[in-house]
């Protein structure tokens, strides 16, 4: 592969972040950017590790696609240098809020946050290296994954608004990030491949919107006034047209069960994928503005970030392919 391209996209991935930061109020569409960036990989690992475990065969034509997606976690950990200059500007601990509790205290720290967050992002580096490999027990790993993802939704998610107290928050991270994945796997699975994936596809997209029901559910029938402005920050138009997308990527997910096609597959897996990125976006950008709107800044980010995100992909590509093949050679000897 030529180097020229991978450096076109990362000369276009800076001139763009530099621009939104130019215009300023570009760190929310940065974070959500990263955020949708890191549920390809995140996403993909229990995938691999529960498919690889259950029906191996019969998921085959999607392991490489999901295996690709695992590659790009050491991309998402480049790419986490940036929090350091999004952090203090989004949080309200960072910036001189009082904790509510003597335990926030201590757990909203900057330096603590930073340092939660490094080991997550090295552990999950050795557990998408272990699970693409297929070595270790995969109980283990998907419950270091589960504690792990639990954790980094409430540091990242949760205390970016903190009113929103939902225990359900972990869950949903993780059902989102698992249906972009395999959604993003359906898209680039040959022709005959992606019908395969669908059962998952709908599984993963029906849980997540069940899981967004219960905790809307519980939220507006309980009254609780501070949950209740969470949500009415994140509604308007963008809100409910995001709902209503939602509801129907589930929906179409479902009733293409019963008939599936490999066209009709690939554009269900699209809104899917659509919408689980929007999503991230309507989880961070109201914790700043009180509402959910998207700005140029943050549609600059965003774009920035991808370029970025393609062109390390592309030049990290080869040092990770021959990463992968050392094991293999060994156990070839």
């Amino acid at each position: 592969m030529s180097a020229g391209r991978p450096l076109l996209l990362l000369v276009a991935g800076l001139a763009a972040l530099g621009l939104a930061i130019r215009l300023g109020d570009w760190q929310a569409g940065y974070l959500a950017g990263w955020l949708a960036l890191l549920s390809l990989p995140l996403g993909a690992l229990p995938l691999v590790a529960a498919l690889d475990a259950v029906a191996p065969e019969r998921f085959a034509s999607l392991r490489p696609a999901l295996a690709a997606c695992l590659r790009l976690m050491p991309v998402a950990a480049i790419l986490a240098l940036p929090l350091g200059a999004v952090v203090p500007a989004l949080y309200p601990f960072a910036t001189g809020s009082p904790a509510a509790t003597p335990l926030a205290a201590i757990w909203l720290t900057l330096p603590f946050l930073a340092a939660r967050l490094a080991a997550a992002l090295a552990l999950w580096l050795w557990l998408c290296r272990r699970v693409a490999a297929g070595r270790g027990p995969v109980a283990l790993w998907l419950g270091l994954h589960a504690v792990l993802a639990t954790l980094l939704s409430f540091d990242l998610i949760t205390a970016l608004d903190p009113r929103l107290g939902s225990s359900l928050i972990g869950l949903l991270t993780m059902a989102a990030w698992s249906g972009a994945a395999i959604a993003s796997a359906l898209l680039v699975t040959p022709a005959r491949g992606p019908e395969a994936g669908l059962l998952p596809l709908a599984v993963l997209t029906a849980a997540w919107a069940f899981l967004h029901f219960v905790q809307f559910l519980v939220v507006w029938s309980a009254n609780l006034p501070a949950e209740v402005a969470w949500y009415l920050a994140r509604g308007g138009l963008l809100g409910r047209g995001l709902g209503l997308a939602g509801g129907a990527a589930a929906l179409l997910a479902a009733a293409l069960t019963l008939r599936p096609g490999p066209w009709t597959t690939r554009a269900v897996a699209a809104l899917v994928l659509a919408v689980h990125a929007a999503e991230m976006a309507w989880l961070v950008t109201p914790a700043r503005r009180g509402a959910f709107v998207v700005t140029a800044p943050d549609a600059l980010a965003g774009l920035g970030l991808a370029a970025l995100a393609a062109g390390l992909a592309r030049l990290l590509a080869p040092l990770l392919a021959r990463r992968a093949a050392i094991p293999q050679a060994g156990v070839a000897a």
